[in-house]
């Protein structure tokens, strides 16, 4: 049965029709590492601020994104949209700098700012607010600073946009600031402590009233009157105790609304498109509030709000209009009778106040007939009146009627009847006006009184134009998609406008809703294509190197290996340069020799009986192998650890002579995958450090196999072309893929790895070290060996040897998007510096680094904590599945059990007795990764996993997974024998109790009781286990099992398991008779004490009041029935 609202409620309703998710996930603002911090919004715009420093620019028609606005200052703490010009905008960030943007729309020009203050550097703007009729914004900080801040435009007369106007400093209130608000001239300010009142033209100060008050107060100016007929405006100020003032511009206050009273009302259900709405008219209680913000929403009403509920008041007739609770509330920006809510977990939502009748109509034009009867019903003294017979005609509430299933809502279909049949008639003048549109199908009466008429056709109302899925697939099929960035500075201040668009049009574009932004790729293409220009000319002046030995003594090396070279800088002789152009020609024909092989090798692998058949497939590769070995290979792979010092230096010559005539070849693909490490080895270079590719390739020694150290190759020894270098790429990790060097061992796995790194895909590599090399850590710690030295060039890892953690995460941050090798490779870099606090930062890098990665990397005991910060990241609804997806491979889940239970966990003899039984209340010490323990056992899993993880949580006294383990494989004499000997009742009870289900189960429990209490294994009274740390209190990342300190539960003789206890419960099931008899019946003694057997009488006392109730009530309804039959 559906409560139905009070008549004196019934006027408004707050509405929720569109679902924002998919803007934030087009936006990429519903992950963990960027959020929305702020919003307003205006008739065009709904401006979104991000933690990242961006500003989104929605345009409210069909949510299409407009702009990105960047801030390097920090990220944007507050937003507002000048509410006379809507193309300014006003934006605050975290490090104090406000600043005024023009977007320049109407001109197609590109977004500038206009206005920039540093007056609040260092302090966090709390509040901004734009005068209704000037181009200014005032602005206020957690210190009481409030500043003015004018912006210049070109639209304000020639000459206007290049005046720089000063920034004016308004005053210093005591405290913070926490409301700001502008009408005719006056500023209100609101402060922690009190209200002022600010004349901004005489330069005037008032105090509002003379009481002060402690916290947060909103203040604002509501307008009188209507829109077109606007009077003076009056001043509204929050107070203690739900209460309002009234107050004029001279800081005079007129009156004080309380609303504490009025508030005793049940909260109006939210129509919301995600459940259905309920209504309690019991709760009915005072409300003593602070009301942190007020807002003018509409032309009478104020809107304000706490962080679990929505209030809006209509101050002029002193009432609260309705009141809706609404979880989780940061902030809200208004637009006439809309509100959009920015919640603490960063979602949005799109609200509307509308009139019940009005409500329904849109949900029946949504075609949701449910929640439009239950609206109906709710709300049906709205409904009933003549005036909603303009929006509902008794016809369509028939068709609505008709809407429902008769078989599974035949209740809400009686109801809606019922209503129906009290439905009032429209008066004679709207049935006159009715008439002459009989013709059409149906019409409402929009607010200011004209008849909008539905065609048969069915024309789509406005309301469905403005639907995120509609709006969504018109703009996929008429505009492109958002692909170019654009990126200027003004004033010396680093900002980026990104938008889409091309050379020729530099009119903004918009960007369809369920995509995101694509990479800008013709700029990437640029990129390559320089990149494989520099690589042609690299490679033919390093051949005229090695042809013309007149320009051997000028190489451009650096000052560290200089003196080196200068002993092979000579001019060589004539048979030294026939010996080069002799290798330079065997080169080539070793290149097409190779060239071949892999040509071959590709055709054969590219038929399906070759490439679906593994044996096939191994020996089509191990016979290309040997031609890559030859031509590629190194001639000298290891050099011995032990040699002279008169050996040293010949080798190091050697290696150098041969490294100039060795071309380095940089690959685009290579640099493509990550612009920002290409960036920072040229940059690098430029500087003259020490990079990787300064003359040879970079060789970094490895733990030594056999007596020799390992040279890893980084770059090709051989200029190679792009296709052939794809070729082989792909080839090479496909061979290391199949095996094929493991039949060597896993050594010989390691010395292909090392000697092709510059052929492997980083990526698929890393993949293949955790899936299929999982047990041989040898190969990932080769490959991540190949990946430090490959990144040591890069500008990430100066900040990470400086030692800063933080600022070390923040550089990393800065990489998005992230390449995943390049990033585990700064992130061992971490770990190697801070050991498990860094692991600890970790989860933010996720899905990017997953944990099979962090797993490799970290020891089991820092593997942890990372593992169940990762898991306590999501919401409590989604963790059980998010930790599902995560067991890839399932046999994780056993390790990770294992893991859980063998750290920070109590001792196994504080748990466990000598013969392996539960220690007494072994149950109360806290895990201290009881949650993540908690969710593992939960994990849906087959029956060898379960019974598995069962005897890992008896072996280590883990004693509430085990027995919620009992009870679901329905081990329940184990479960009781365990609960007996905890000694501990609460364990029957709850959603994880184990309850016997039968009377033989509790004659069980009962003689197992019996047992236990009377043998030597019964502990005494006064046993009390201790935890290692000294006590037994919660743990502090807390646990699903732990509880209150053990010598409370002590003390508490009700919850021992004692056959006496036991009985009890047994007598308040059954009843004292039944159960007695059925215990003596099979042979059990019971000895009861006085106050049980108290107990006993009660519940017979009871139990025959209760039957005799049961008998009278029956006879009474027989009577009934015997006399409607006559």
């Amino acid at each position: 049965m559906i409560p139905v609202v009070p008549v004196e409620s019934c006027t408004h309703v707050l509405t929720e029709f569109d679902c924002l998710d998919p803007l934030l996930s087009a936006l990429r603002l519903d992950s963990g590492r960027i959020r929305c911090t702020c919003l307003s919004v205006s008739r065009k715009w709904l401006a979104l601020g991000t933690s990242a420093g961006g500003l989104h620019l929605i345009q409210r028609d069909g949510w299409k994104q407009k702009l990105i606005l960047t801030h390097k200052e920090g990220s944007v703490t507050q937003v507002s949209c000048c509410p006379h010009d809507e193309d300014f905008i006003a934006v605050a960030t975290s490090q104090g700098l406000v600043v005024v943007w023009e977007l320049h729309l109407e001109r197609r020009g590109r977004p500038e700012r206009v206005s920039v203050s540093w007056e609040h550097r260092g302090q966090t703007v709390t509040s901004l607010c734009w005068d209704t009729t000037a181009l200014r914004v005032f602005a206020g900080d957690v210190g009481g600073k409030v500043s003015c801040v004018r912006a210049g435009s070109s639209k304000l007369g020639k000459g206007s946009g290049f005046v720089i106007f000063p920034i004016q400093s308004i005053t210093t209130v005591d405290s913070r600031v926490v409301q700001l608000g502008y009408s005719d001239g006056h500023l209100v300010i609101s402060s922690l402590s009190r209200c002022y009142l600010c004349d901004t033209e005489r330069e005037k100060f008032w105090r509002v009233g003379n009481k002060e008050r402690d916290g947060e107060f909103g203040a604002c100016f509501l307008q009188q009157g209507s829109a077109g007929q606007r009077g003076q405006a009056m001043l509204y100020c929050a107070r203690p105790g739900s209460r309002i003032w009234e107050a004029s511009f001279g800081g005079e206050v007129l009156s004080t609304h309380q609303f504490k009273q009025l508030l005793a009302c049940p909260p109006l259900p939210l129509v919301s498109y995600k459940n259905e709405p309920h209504f309690n008219p019991s709760q009915t209680s005072p409300q003593s509030l602070a009301f942190p913000r007020l807002l003018q929403f509409g032309d009478q009403n104020l809107l304000t709000w706490t962080d679990s509920a929505i209030y809006i008041f209509t101050p002029h007739s002193g009432q609260v209009l309705l009141w809706t609770e609404v979880k989780d509330v940061v902030e809200i920006s208004v637009f006439r009778n809309e509100l959009f809510c920015l919640h603490g977990d960063g979602r949005l939502s799109h609200l509307s106040l509308m009139s019940p009748e009005r409500c329904v109509e849109r949900l029946m034009k949504r075609e949701n007939w449910t929640l439009a009867t239950t609206v109906c019903c709710m709300f049906q003294h709205a409904i009933i009146t003549s005036r909603a017979r303009k929006s509902l005609p008794i016809d369509r509430l028939e068709q609505l009627k008709a809407q429902l299933n008769s078989a599974s809502q035949q209740q809400l279909i009686g109801q809606l009847e019922e209503v129906i049949s009290k439905l009032e008639p429209l008066d004679s003048a709207c049935s006159s006006r009715r008439s002459s549109i009989s013709s059409h199908e149906s019409f409402n009466v929009l607010d200011c009184g004209i008849y909008r008429v539905i065609s048969r056709r069915g024309s789509q109302s406005d309301d469905d134009a403005n639907s995120l899925a509609n709006q969504s697939m018109l703009e996929e099929e008429r505009l492109r998609e958002f692909s170019f960035t654009e990126e200027e500075q003004v004033e010396n201040d680093s900002q980026s406008v990104r938008g889409e668009g091309d050379r020729s049009d530099i009119s903004l574009q918009f960007l369809p809703l369920p995509f995101r932004s694509k990479p800008p790729r013709v700029a990437l293409q640029a990129v390559r294509d320089s990149v494989s220009s520099f690589v042609k000319k690299t490679t033919e002046k390093i051949n005229t190197l090695q042809m013309n030995s007149d320009l051997w003594p000028r190489p451009d090396l650096r000052e560290g290996v200089q003196g080196e070279v200068m002993a092979t800088v000579t001019p060589l002789p004539e048979e030294v340069e026939h010996e080069l152009n002799t290798e330079q020609s065997s080169s080539e024909s070793e290149l097409q020799e190779l060239r071949a092989a892999t040509k071959k090798a590709i055709s054969q692998i590219q038929d399906p009986m070759v490439l679906l058949d593994p044996v096939c497939l191994s020996d089509v590769l191990r016979e290309w192998a040997p031609v890559l070995e030859r031509v590629l290979g190194p001639e000298d792979h290891t050099r011995p650890t032990e040699t002279t010092a008169q050996e040293d230096k010949p080798l190091e010559e050697e290696e150098l002579v041969s490294s100039m005539s060795c071309c380095v070849v940089v690959q685009p693909d290579i640099y493509s995958a990550n612009l920002h490490e290409s960036a920072s080895l040229t940059e690098a270079e430029e500087h003259g450090e020490s990079t990787p590719c300064s003359t040879a390739p970079v060789r970094a020694l490895f733990p030594p196999l056999a007596n020799h150290v390992e040279l890893i190759q980084l770059f090709s020894p051989k200029p190679l072309p792009p296709d052939l270098q794809a070729d082989l790429s792909q080839l090479a990790c496909l061979y290391l893929e199949m095996g094929c060097p493991g039949r060597g061992g896993i050594e010989s796995v390691c010395v292909f790895l090392r000697r092709y790194f510059f052929l492997l895909d980083q990526e698929r590599v890393r993949k293949m070290c955790t899936l299929r090399y999982r047990e041989h850590r040898e190969v990932m710690k080769a490959y991540i060996a190949g990946m430090l030295e490959f990144t040591q060039a890069s500008k990430v890892v100066e900040v990470i040897q400086k030692g800063d953690l933080l600022k070390s995460l923040r550089s990393l941050r800065e990489l998005q998007p992230w390449n995943a090798p390049l990033l585990l490779s700064h992130l061992y870099r971490l770990y190697d510096k801070h050991g498990e606090v860094a692991v600890r930062a970790y989860p933010q890098f996720y899905p990017t680094i997953l944990p099979s990665d962090i797993m490799a990397m970290a020891l089991p005991s820092h593997f942890l904590p990372y593992l169940d910060n990762l898991v306590q990241s999501r919401a409590e609804q989604q963790r059980l599945s998010f930790l599902g997806s995560l067991l890839q491979p399932e046999t994780l889940r056993q390790d990770w059990l294992e893991l859980a239970l063998s750290h920070d966990a109590p001792q196994k003899n504080d748990t466990i007795t000598v013969d392996g039984q539960p220690r007494w209340h072994s149950h109360f010490f806290s895990w201290g990764y009881g949650r993540l323990l908690s969710l593992l056992i939960r994990l849906p899993a087959d029956l060898a996993s379960k019974q598995k993880m069962l005897e890992m949580c008896r072996t280590h006294g883990y004693w509430m997974g085990y027995l919620y383990l009992c009870r679901e494989l329905q081990r329940r004499p184990e479960a009781f024998s365990a609960i007996c000997r905890l000694d501990d009742m609460t364990l029957l009870e709850g959603d994880d109790g184990i309850v016997p289900q039968s009377l033989d189960e509790w004659v069980l429990f009962l003689q197992l009781s019996q047992q236990i209490s009377s043998s030597s294994e019964a502990p005494p009274t006064s046993a009390l286990p201790s935890s290692p740390n000294g006590s037994c209190s919660e743990d502090t990342n807390g646990t699903s099992d732990s509880s209150p300190d053990l010598s409370d539960a002590s003390t508490d003789w009700s919850t021992r398991v004692s056959p006496e206890n036991i009985i009890l419960r047994l007598v308040r099931v059954f009843g004292p008779d039944r159960a007695l008899t059925a215990l003596q019946e099979r042979g059990i003694q019971v000895d009861l004490s006085s106050r049980s057997t108290l107990v006993c009488d009660l519940l017979r006392v009871a139990e025959k009041r209760q039957r005799a109730l049961i008998q009278s009530m029956l006879e009474r309804c027989d009577r009934f029935l015997w006399s409607q039959h006559a």
